[in-house]
């Protein structure tokens, strides 16, 4: 296996949990420094999340 077949087979390892959990520690990080409130915690979750996930499938593709 080359390595960047193996970069690839690592990516494709990446599931819904995993994003959720970087998206949950990105999120915690802009509360800490006033980025992100309950007002529009909403918004910001949902945008963090598919700013992740499209990153994340588009190095899968």
């Amino acid at each position: 296996m080359t390595k960047g077949t193996q970069n690839i087979d690592q990516t494709k390892a990446v599931t819904q949990e995993t994003i959720l959990k970087v998206t949950k520690e990105v999120v915690i990080k802009f509360i800490e420094v006033g980025k992100v409130s309950p007002a529009n915690f909403d918004s910001c979750f949902k945008k963090i999340f598919s700013t992740i996930e499209q990153t994340i499938n588009s190095k899968t593709q």
